[in-house]
């Protein structure tokens, strides 16, 4: 089958057109600029998504995108802006909406009229929150409560996106993912990482919150799950490896994949909080210190899937990327 991916070299994106391409599927990849890292048979396009947003018909990038489209059944779009510089309230949303909204719709309005069959759409938790209390996993059906403009806009993207699909017949899959690790990783999880490999001491050895994590096999394993499953049509999926496990486990096991032994002290939670509170850090705190549970039983109930891979070996296959990198 041909499948269209934006996002192809994004973190998500290489692994999932490598295993596209290896289990014989034909890939067409949407990208800013060409890539010598993805498999040789990948298609690729050149262009700016931003230019979705506007009234550009006639670039060259609209003319292959809409070639493309016109014989390919399925696409996986995985672009999205995560991160704006603009400290600016307005400005800031209104760069997510270009990007995550905007030229989203549009290039699911142009898949529905060459007459794409599906288009998965990968979404964030954020839609549903931030946080959980401790044993209380979100849902696909629970009241959306976006906290930020990234989720704001994804909402708004999943919104839009069931439009499209009950006023042209073109299905939707929806997927919230919380967050992704495995090898490549960055931001946060790789600075762990790096606390972890150096030894340096931390104050969160006795943190009792529970968080779900989603391995990047398992995410990739699950859109292509995805792709041709009758009962995915026109439904949203929360995805996770359904090991929930405390920040103070989660480190300890990235110390014990890296052969190192955890440094952590038992600081009490509530001491860490008000640290957190004086600083001003309460957000960046919350990330460590509250938990956020997902409720994954639907893809596992209605479409049978089920994880690829463990966290311990997920972990493991990090750790011994991370020190290949030498990311010292």
């Amino acid at each position: 089958m041909k499948v269209l991916v934006t996002g192809g070299v994004g973190y998500v994106g290489r692994s999932l057109i490598k295993a596209l391409a290896f289990a014989g599927h034909s890939v067409v990849s949407i990208l800013r600029q060409h890539s010598s890292d993805l498999p040789p048979k990948v298609e690729q396009i050149a262009g700016d998504l931003r230019e979705l947003s506007i009234d550009s018909a006639d670039s060259l990038f609209q003319c292959k995108l809409e070639q493309s489209l016109q014989m390919t059944p399925v696409v996986i779009h995985l672009a999205a802006r995560v991160h704006v510089m603009s400290n600016d309230d307005a400005s800031s949303l209104a760069e997510f909406r270009s990007i995550n909204v905007q030229a989203t719709l549009r290039l699911a309005q142009q898949a529905a009229r060459a007459g794409a069959k599906r288009f998965i759409f990968l979404s964030s938790i954020k839609v549903n929150g931030e946080s959980t209390s401790r044993g209380m996993a979100f849902r696909a059906g629970d009241t959306h409560i976006p906290t930020d403009h990234y989720g704001l806009s994804k909402y708004e993207a999943e919104q839009g996106l069931l439009t499209i699909a009950a006023e042209t017949g073109m299905e939707v899959v929806i997927i919230r993912p919380p967050l992704v690790y495995g090898p490549g990783v960055r931001a946060n999880f790789a600075s762990m990482i790096r606390w972890m490999q150096r030894g340096i001491p931390l104050p969160f050895g006795a943190i009792d919150n529970r968080r779900s994590f989603i391995a990047l096999d398992n995410l990739v394993s699950f859109i292509i799950h995805c792709i041709d499953h009758p009962k995915a049509a026109n439904e949203i999926f929360l995805i996770s490896d359904g090991e929930d496990v405390s920040t103070t486990v989660l480190l300890q096991k990235m110390s014990k994949a890296l052969g190192k032994k955890s440094c952590l002290m038992p600081v009490p939670e509530r001491w860490l909080r008000s640290v957190a509170k004086i600083l001003g850090r309460e957000d960046e705190a919350g990330k460590v210190l509250n938990s956020l549970q997902v409720d994954s039983s639907k893809a596992r109930d209605v479409l049978g899937w089920k994880p690829v891979i463990r966290m311990d070996e997920q972990l493991h296959k990090t750790a011994e990327w991370y020190l290949s990198e030498k990311n010292l």
